[in-house]
Parts: C-alpha cells; sequence; structure tokens
C-alpha cells in the first residue's frame, strides 16, 4: 500500500487523489446575487448538510488551483449573505456542468444553462426550477481556510425555506428517496446516479445498542464465508438467540436438510452453515443467520 507524503505532491495532484477517494460528494448548485443585482449560479461538490438546529449547510467556493483566483459566488455571498441551495438531480446534470464554465463577471449562469430562474420568497437570490428540492439560505459566516491555490472558504449558509417539488414526495409526503433521482461527483470527469437498483437500508443501532462483532465467536469472526458488512449485520443484532430459539430453527426444513447431509463431516457441516447463513444474510434474516452460525 503506498503511503504519500502530501508535502511531495503539488496542488493539482493532491486534489486528484483527494476528488476520486473522497466521494461521491453531493453536489450543490449555488444561486447567488452581487450588490448590483447581477445573478450567478454555480455548482459545488465541496457541499453537505452540517446541522439540523439550526439548519445550515456548508459549501465551499475554493480558490482555484490553477491561478489562486476567487470564484464570483465567494465574492457576492461577501456582498450579498443570501444563496439558494438547489439540489441537482440527473435531468438537470449536464446543464448544471455548463453552469461551472468560468464566465465573466456579470454572465447570468441560468441563461448561458438553459435552466430557469425562479423568484425565491425570502431571498434576493433566484431558485433553479429544475431542482426537486430548494434551500433558501442566509450567509452566516465564512471561514477562509488559507490564502494559497486551492483554500477553500467554508460558506455556512443557514435553511431558511424549503421548496420540494411534488414530483418526488411519495403518498405520506414525505420525499421518496428513489424519486429524487439524485447524482454525485466523483473524480475527474466522472459522476455516479443514485437509481433504485443501487439503493439499500443498513438498520442502524441508533436507539439500541448491538451486541458487537468481538461478541460473536471466533470460527464466525473468522469466517472464509461472511464478508465484514455480514458481520456488521450480526454485531447489529441485540442479542444472542437463545439455546432453545436455535435448537428450533434447526428442527425446520430448510436447515434439517443441512444437517442431516453432513452428519458425521463436521468441516463440510461447518461450511455449509456458514454458506447457507450468508444466503440468511443477504435475505436480511439476520436472526436467523446467527442461529445457523452458532449450530454445532
Amino acid at each position: 500500500m503506498p503511503t504519500i507524503n502530501i508535502s511531495d505532491l503539488s496542488p493539482v495532484q493532491l486534489q486528484s487523489y483527494l476528488h476520486y477517494a473522497i466521494a461521491p460528494r453531493p453536489i450543490c448548485l449555488a444561486s447567488t446575487i452581487d450588490k448590483a443585482g447581477n445573478v450567478n449560479l454555480s455548482p459545488f461538490s465541496f457541499f453537505n448538510f452540517f446541522s439540523t438546529n439550526p439548519p445550515v449547510c456548508i459549501f465551499s467556493p475554493s480558490r482555484r488551483v490553477r491561478d489562486n483566483t476567487t470564484k464570483h459566488t465567494l465574492e457576492n455571498v461577501r456582498e450579498v449573505p443570501e444563496c439558494v441551495i438547489n439540489i441537482v438531480n440527473y435531468n438537470m446534470v449536464q446543464q448544471t456542468s455548463l453552469s461551472s464554465v468560468e464566465y465573466p463577471q456579470g454572465v447570468n449562469e441560468f441563461i448561458k444553462s438553459g435552466l430557469t430562474q425562479l423568484p425565491s420568497q425570502l431571498v434576493k437570490p433566484p431558485r433553479v426550477a429544475e431542482s426537486y428540492v430548494q434551500l433558501e439560505c442566509v450567509v452566516n459566516g465564512i471561514i477562509e481556510l488559507g490564502q494559497s491555490h486551492g483554500a477553500g472558504n467554508l460558506v455556512l449558509a443557514e435553511i431558511k425555506l424549503i421548496h420540494i417539488s411534488d414530483a418526488v414526495l411519495g403518498a405520506d409526503g414525505k420525499i421518496d428517496q428513489e424519486k429524487m433521482d439524485l447524482v454525485a461527483r466523483l473524480g475527474g470527469d466522472w459522476y455516479c446516479r443514485v437509481t433504485k437498483d443501487n439503493l439499500f437500508e443498513v438498520a442502524k443501532p441508533n436507539i439500541k445498542i448491538g451486541i458487537g462483532v468481538d461478541a460473536l465467536p471466533y470460527a464466525i469472526r473468522n469466517s472464509r464465508i461472511l464478508t465484514g458488512n455480514n458481520l456488521g449485520q450480526l454485531g447489529n443484532l441485540q442479542a444472542i438467540p437463545t439455546d432453545e430459539a436455535i435448537e428450533a430453527f434447526a428442527l425446520s426444513p430448510e436447515i434439517k436438510e443441512v444437517l442431516d447431509a453432513t452428519i458425521g463431516d463436521s468441516q463440510t457441516r461447518e461450511l455449509q452453515l456458514h454458506l447457507k447463513a450468508k444466503q440468511l444474510l443477504d435475505e436480511e434474516r439476520v436472526v436467523e443467520a446467527l442461529m445457523v452460525l452458532l449450530m454445532d
């Protein structure tokens, strides 16, 4: 495994490594305005949501690595501390990319990109109509991280209004993750798209405490069949199944077949039980998978 000292890299080289490694990054299409009323629209993948109360997003119009100049977005929020954060979906990704072109000061990227300008309700910068979620924000501060090529400027944007398209709402009135069709930034020219096929859920131990991987027997922790993700599933359980539950499950047809076929062959039995447990874990039958793994 190579180890790289950042002092040995140029800003361009360092940026390349980090952009490819720290990904995917959500894209903030930020609309801003200067004191003369000129509108600017620009995307940023140095962006995320950092606080719920108060609701604050941060994006970073970094100094250009090429020539250390600053972006119009940064200059605008210093003059008029307001912005709209427009969340980017797949249907607008090419126009979003076009808006990143370094047009001269005063050029409206809404016009250049063909995106639709929509008046905001509380702030001066307009919203992007094509965005499914638009966040009207006031800028509470800007934190400069340096003066050199590539140095970031953290724009602390407090959300005041949230606009959500009906197109992404489910029957319960909440955002349907599948309908958002989000895109994210990777390294170089690469992007990724969040589709139904690559969405998955992970049970989180937010309320009750999982037993942890260290509570699993050695043979399970060092299984040749189970992956690290599988061990994480098992460690997220809240208790080890009882002997009575394990014995009862051993009598079920799907498990009894494995046990009967491996009588007298402990190595094959262990292999087949681990394979069966892997199948159950893939089916999200986590408690049953652990019972299988704990069978002799």
